[in-house]
């Protein structure tokens, strides 16, 4: 039986992508999407494609007049926990896409999916060289004492740091106690200028017109630097087969998987 799946942001950059995937797929089946300012629209012509015979829903209730296994949100931060929350409290699994959730954020949402026996995976970046290049910082981590995380993004991008720059930086907590010769408490000048504290790291966010997105760790020594660092392009192609292997996996989880890397990678 094919995976059926629900896909809130189907108007979006990558939602859409991912929802185009499905419906070309025999191994998954949409049977929902959710964009409210598109609702009532056929799904397929929302996507370019032949109608399908299904109508675009405002709200996770009415998308869900249709059974699903899994929801795949890519919407935005002021909405995902709640419709999260909403979901496993239905007994579905959630894939999460969209960024902007905090640590405190995602122990609730660890809690509820343990409680309900449920599974749901996040990532701030699902493209398989993003989750290389977190793995890779998480291998350096354990070898290079002092590190810093600039995540780029285009100018509208309302939540900073973005979800991969907040990803990696509490997963760099949990590797390695981040070393500094002077303490951020005790910067002349502004504070602010030495970025937000995130589990020990020191994260700054850009946000420019022209930029797509990116993010880099650069890790110092005395004479040398180490700068690990990904980019994403104008297309959101490359997000989607790892969404789509989250879809997969998120049948067999149960509670919290924070980050593709830990899907494909054993540190």
């Amino acid at each position: 039986m094919p995976i059926r799946v629900c896909v809130a942001g189907v108007s979006g950059w990558t939602g859409s992508e991912v929802a185009r995937a499905i419906l070309a797929s025999s191994e998954f089946e949409l049977t929902g999407a959710i964009a409210r300012r598109t609702a009532g629209r056929d799904v397929g012509e929302l996507l370019g494609l032949p109608v399908q015979g299904a109508l675009v829903a405002g709200s996770l209730e009415e998308a869900l007049a249709r059974p699903a296994d899994v929801l795949v949100d890519y919407t935005s931060p002021d909405s995902v926990k709640q419709r999260t929350l909403e979901a496993l409290g239905r007994g579905i699994r959630v894939v999460i896409g969209t960024s902007g959730l905090t640590a405190a954020d995602y122990q609730e949402i660890e809690r509820t999916a343990t409680e309900g026996r449920l599974g749901v995976i996040a990532a701030g970046n699902f493209p398989l060289t993003a989750a290389l290049a977190k793995h890779f910082a998480l291998m350096a981590a354990k070898h290079l004492p002092s590190w810093e995380v600039i995540d780029y993004a285009h100018a509208d991008k309302v939540d900073a740091p973005s979800g991969s720059a907040r990803e990696l930086a509490e997963a760099l907590g949990e590797v390695a106690s981040n070393q500094r010769a002077v303490p951020v408490e005790r910067t002349r000048g502004d504070r602010q200028a030495r970025g937000a504290t995130i589990a020990g790291t020191q994260v700054h966010s850009v946000r420019l017109p022209g930029i797509v997105l990116a993010f880099e760790t650069i890790f110092g020594l005395p004479n040398e630097r180490l700068t690990i660092r990904h980019d994403a392009g104008k297309g959101a192609g490359p997000y989607v087969n790892g969404t789509l292997l989250a879809v997969r996996r998120v049948m067999q989880v149960t509670g919290l998987v924070r980050g593709l890397d830990r899907l494909l990678f054993e540190l």
